[in-house]
């Protein structure tokens, strides 16, 4: 028989116990809450105001309309100017735009003849919801002021670049790398750490000459090479089964790597400090990965988020390392020209080693 007495004694320590807990008490309401704002607000299908550039050859009356029409259609924002096709294609590889728009020198001719395209959209066609919103564009209805009868106007021709067979593991790879290692590093760390002072082996390390610097710094570095032996191996299989290219440096996509999974590995540091037990560290982990991967463009084009998203965005280290591998891996683009990436992830490491470092010695104390 069941005795209701007890039955109701042992609810009643568990919602106690729940309720001293405060990190699982706190993620049971974040963590539903969490997801009904980062899947209402990232998932976004309907993408608008891509960056873009515009190269103007022909400095026209009729020229400038068009492109002010295409701002218009709120699918693109013009944010930057330049003389020449090649310079819009080093700001795609650059990663600055996600769209380039030629204007030919005889744009005012070729808006009369049905058989040519009036001008060009660059494209970066790695990411094909991107492609797919561009491509909206070359049936846009375009009127010019002006009193001679036009003919059909066929307005753009698309061109996209990094991904011409329009495969989607060609986006997805690259951007998986950086899921996989914010999973695996966060969590290693986070757990290890965590798992010594349930043992009571921190206790012994603080009996040693060890300072908490040199502890924590020592719990870093084997994870940073087992990092990069995972990155090899996801490379590896994303070129032997799913045809992925790594058209730029290997050295420069180990050396972006490393400064991300410094980052990671700071952050597990700073889990780890807040996390009592295994458990709490593993569902803190999850709890960052699910915006990691929500708001880093890793899924829907980073562009398409509301702005205070896109805020949230440029905090995660993941939004800057997924632009990282996807120009270097796609777009042979040199770790200098994405330097800014490298920048924010050196401060993100430093301000959240800094913050586990004095929370860990507090602890210690």
């Amino acid at each position: 028989m069941i005795s209701m007495m007890r039955l109701f004694a042992v609810m009643l320590k568990e919602i106690r116990q729940l309720r001293r807990d405060r990190i699982t008490f706190a993620m049971i309401i974040g963590i539903p809450i969490g997801q009904m704002l980062l899947f209402g607000y990232a998932i976004n299908t309907d993408v608008r105001h891509l960056s873009a550039a515009v190269a103007d050859q022909a400095g026209t009356h009729m020229a400038r309309q068009f492109i002010a029409e295409l701002e218009q259609t709120q699918i693109l924002d013009i944010r930057y100017s330049v003389a020449t096709p090649q310079q819009l294609e080093d700001l795609l590889r650059a990663g600055d735009i996600s769209v380039g728009v030629h204007i030919p020198p005889d744009f005012d001719r070729r808006v009369i003849d049905p058989l040519r395209a009036a001008a060009h959209l660059l494209v970066d066609g790695a990411d094909p919801t991107i492609l797919a919103v561009a491509n909206q564009l070359v049936t846009m209805p375009v009127s010019f002021d002006t009193s001679e009868p036009l003919a059909p106007l066929r307005s753009l021709e698309v061109r996209p670049y990094y991904n011409p067979e329009r495969r989607t593991a060609v986006n997805i790879v690259p951007g998986l790398i950086g899921i996989i290692l914010t999973f695996t590093m966060m969590m290693f760390t986070a757990v290890a750490i965590v798992r010594e002072r349930e043992h009571g082996n921190l206790e012994l390390l603080i009996n040693t000459p060890v300072s908490s610097m040199e502890l924590m710094v020592g719990k870093i570095v084997p994870y940073i090479v087992i990092g990069l032996l995972q990155l090899g191996l996801i490379v590896t299989v994303g070129w032997l089964l799913f045809k992925v290219p790594v058209r730029g440096s290997l050295v420069d996509l180990y050396i972006a790597s490393f400064f991300f999974i410094a980052a990671n590995l700071a952050l597990g540091l700073f889990i780890s400090t807040v996390a009592r037990t295994q458990f709490q560290a593993m569902q803190i982990t999850i709890f960052i990965l699910l915006p990691s991967i929500l708001l880093s463009g890793f899924m829907f084009p980073f562009e398409g988020m509301p702005k205070f998203a896109q805020l949230l965005g440029e905090i995660l280290p993941t939004t800057h390392f997924i632009r990282l591998t996807r120009g270097i891996m796609l777009r042979d683009a040199a770790l200098f020209e994405m330097r800014g990436e490298l920048l924010a992830l050196t401060i993100f490491t430093i301000a959240v080693m800094f913050a586990a470092i004095k929370r860990f010695s507090r602890r210690l104390d």
